[in-house]
């Protein structure tokens, strides 16, 4: 036994239904071999990256449509990696990174059980340079603005992994934190556009969370 529970949730997007193992709640915790403490993740944000949350599902929708053609995609702290599980159903270059110790396991699983091929994954510490990685045409994340200091190590990432006409897409759930990523990558050149969405059921409008995009260079 794994020490946690998992359930399976069906998402449609674009069309097409996703079988999706997830936690069965955020209460789950099980390290047994402290992975997940050595790098930092508390027993309190252990569960976060197993859950499906709006922000993953907003981002994913716009994946379903957005212009993918002949771009290298990056997905940051990807959790259940909805928006990679879609854009590999695209055929397109993408990889996936996260730092939890189940994420590349949990994408792996969800990419068979929807019968896709495996997804390329890279476990990444945004603090750390990772000079293998390479550079990108389109980075995406979904709620990954989730403290104060996340804006300056993101904006760090995209300086070293960014082509000079790289978009980012950011899907925020409104936490504060945006408009610091905002003044980051103006200093590198990049114009933000914004579009509000419904990010749950109960939200009405003006909505608070939003799809966040920076544009720069010959596509801006």
């Amino acid at each position: 036994m794994p020490g946690y529970s998992t359930c399976e949730h069906v998402v449609c997007l674009g069309g097409h239904d996703y079988r999706i193992r997830a936690l069965s709640d955020r209460q789950q915790f099980a390290d047994p071999h402290r992975l997940a403490e050595r790098v930092g993740i508390s027993s309190s944000l252990w569960s976060l990256f197993g859950q499906l949350w709006p922000a993953g599902r907003v981002l994913a929708e716009a994946m379903c449509t957005h212009e993918i053609a002949g771009k290298r995609i990056l997905e940051l702290g990807c959790g259940l990696a909805l928006s990679s599980l879609v854009l590999q159903r695209r055929h397109a270059d993408i990889t996936a990174s996260d730092h939890h110790p189940l994420a590349e396991a949990f994408l792996q699983h969800n990419a068979a059980r929807n019968r896709l091929p495996v997804i390329v994954y890279r476990d990444l510490r945004w603090e750390i340079a990772d000079t293998t990685l390479g550079r990108f045409d389109l980075i995406i994340g979904s709620d990954i603005l989730y403290e104060s200091g996340h804006a300056t190590q993101l904006a760090a990432l995209v300086l070293r992994h960014a082509l000079p006409d790289t978009e980012v897409l950011i899907s925020d759930p409104g936490r504060g934190h945006s408009a610091a990523l905002t003044r980051a990558l103006a200093a590198q050149g990049y114009a933000v556009s914004e579009r509000r969405c419904r990010f749950d059921a109960l939200d009405t409008a003006p909505f608070r969370g939003r799809l966040l995009g920076y544009r720069r260079g010959a596509r801006q």
